[in-house]
């Protein structure tokens, strides 16, 4: 008599999505660029640098006050969320104009609010609830781990040193001899501004959510990512 069949095999365990980074950062790296309108950028961009420099005072006050609020209240008041998540934003479109990405010609708008029409967003999911014991050890101590990196890939003016500088630096010479951007680079590059700037978020305390320690290339985030 033959044995009575025993339960079907399991089914290939699935890799579960891990939850997607509350920081969203995407560029689209425009289809035909300048050969050399990149030479003088850094001339182009400075109205920007000179607002951006006085809304980063600003934003270093008001993260101050959130510091506090998010200690005694477990909230990061929406307005000064707003305010921050906009100058981050206006700090990432300038950075896609010039020297972190050299991504678009397109001359970047005054404003801290979403503009859907240029190339280049930025935005951070609000938090209805912040860790008050996390407050007190996110900017300072358990960033530490990126901080190497972040400094390696994007140091000096709106991101555009270190790693990534050096690579737009070779795209920017490509534009100029041949016309077009190099292959592979500009992916590289939005994943390494996407890794600086969920740092930048999280060490503003506008997430208790830790930056992975992942490359996400490409212009878009990433829809899911998955689970070990």
């Amino acid at each position: 008599m033959s044995a009575p069949p025993g339960p079907p095999p399991a089914a290939p365990h699935a890799a579960s999505p891990a939850a997607v980074s509350p920081v969203r950062l995407e560029g689209a790296l425009e289809p035909s660029l300048s050969r050399w309108l990149w030479l003088v950028k850094w001339l182009l961009v400075l109205p920007h640098v000179l607002v951006l420099a006085l809304l980063w005072v600003a934003f270093a006050v008001t993260s101050l006050v959130a510091f506090f609020a998010i200690l005694i209240t477990a909230r990061y008041p929406r307005a000064l969320f707003d305010f921050g998540v906009g100058v981050l934003r206006w700090s990432w479109r300038v950075s896609f104009y010039s020297y972190g990405a050299l991504g678009t010609d397109r001359y970047p708008p005054f404003t801290l609010s979403d503009d859907p029409k240029y190339p280049a967003r930025f935005d951070v999911a609000y938090p209805e609830r912040l860790s008050r014991g996390l407050v007190l050890v996110k900017s300072w101590l358990l960033v530490l781990p990126h901080a190497a990196l972040v400094t390696l890939f994007a140091t000096g003016t709106l991101h555009g040193g270190g790693v990534v500088g050096l690579l737009v630096f070779f795209a920017g010479v490509s534009l100029l001899f041949t016309g077009g951007y190099p292959p592979g680079i500009f992916p590289l590059v939005l994943g390494l501004q996407r890794w600086v700037m969920r740092v930048a978020a999280y060490t503003a305390l506008m997430t208790d959510v830790y930056p992975p320690f992942r490359l996400d290339q490409g212009g878009s985030e990433p829809v899911t990512v998955p689970g070990v």
